[in-house]
């Protein structure tokens, strides 16, 4: 036979996706900054020092060779720098974030989460430094995890207040995350939008704080991205049902159309069915939102609300309520 009927499969560390690799990045330049803080507070001390000639006795002297330290969502690019004493002094910078050798975190598992939520949302940098890289983050002092801090809170507002207008966003998705945290008196949450440009290009717009899912923190975040240049409207905008956004859309942008999210959607309705029918019923509905056509689309709605109406009234009554926006389109 000529045809090639090998089936190939990835390897497992080959697997790519946005928030993986957006996750990676982060990790990278949290590395980076952080020994860079390391080096810095290294240098301090040296900084009053000088040669027979009158200059600095201590100066950096580039970089060790970059190596990858694997990590719980793949291998992570690292460069440790290197320093040079122009005296008889030998003076050798040692990274205790990245010891030399070290090819491999020492709870790859656990490092991100803790990384990016202890870390950033309770200031507890040194206890998730460690989580990355073992027990000698500990020697971090306060001074240098209070800088990298700054440092983050400086990276973010600068990514927050970027000009928008240099792209065309032709779809958004938005959703409200909600963290353990709580304000004083309501419940915190992420609110996040994501657009996709002319050229299908993935691109987070904004991850601002709310106060739950409110009209309010929704029309303060929309706002901004008005004010950021996003001044035409994208033409859908994909979200669950919280009703802060959807008032917050109607006001600053009336012209967008709007599109319930099928997976918020069929988490609802699988919370009303018991777990011996919900791989059949997730099945159903995704005939429904993969249907070719809008015709077909109706069809496998019907067929969904026949099937299980009688018998599980509240899961297709959650469906049903919503028919007009999850067939927008």
């Amino acid at each position: 036979m000529s045809e090639d009927t090998v089936v190939r499969f990835q390897k497992p560390g080959a697997v790519r996706d946005a928030l993986t690799e957006l996750l990676r990045e982060g990790a990278q330049r949290l590395l980076r900054q952080a020994v860079e803080a390391e080096l810095a507070e290294f240098l301090a001390p040296h900084a009053q020092k000088r040669d027979e000639h009158g200059r600095a006795a201590v100066v950096r002297n580039g970089y060790l060779p970059e190596r990858e330290v694997l990590t719980g969502i793949g291998p992570v690019s690292v460069r440790v720098p290197k320093v040079r004493s122009r005296t008889q002094e030998p003076v050798v910078f040692r990274s205790s974030l990245v010891p030399p050798y070290v090819r491999k975190a020492k709870s790859v598992e656990a490092a991100l989460p803790w990384l990016y939520l202890r870390g950033i949302s309770t200031g507890e940098m040194q206890e998730a430094l460690s989580v990355l890289v073992g027990e000698e983050a500990r020697g971090l002092s306060a001074p240098v995890v209070s800088r990298l801090k700054q440092q983050w809170q400086e990276d973010y507002r600068g990514w927050s207040e970027r000009r928008l207008d240099g792209e065309r966003w032709v779809y958004w998705w938005v959703d409200g995350i909600y963290s353990g945290l709580r304000g004083e008196h309501e419940r915190l949450c992420a609110l996040v939008v994501m657009g996709v440009n002319e050229r299908g290009q993935k691109r987070f717009l904004a991850i601002e704080d709310g106060v739950r899912e409110s009209a309010q923190s929704w029309r303060e975040v929309l706002l901004k991205l008005k004010a950021r240049g996003v001044e035409t409207p994208p033409k859908v905008a994909v979200g669950d049902g919280a009703l802060g956004f959807w008032a917050a859309l109607e006001e600053i942008y009336p012209q967008v159309r709007a599109q319930r999210c099928w997976k918020h959607k069929a988490s609802n309705v699988m919370n009303y069915l018991p777990k011996s029918v919900q791989e059949k019923a997730k099945g159903a509905l995704h005939e429904i939102w993969m249907a070719a056509t809008r015709r077909q689309a109706e069809l496998a709605f019907d067929r969904f609300i026949a099937t299980y109406q009688g018998k599980y009234p509240k899961a297709t009554e959650c469906l049903q309520k919503d028919r007009a926006a999850l067939l927008a389109f």
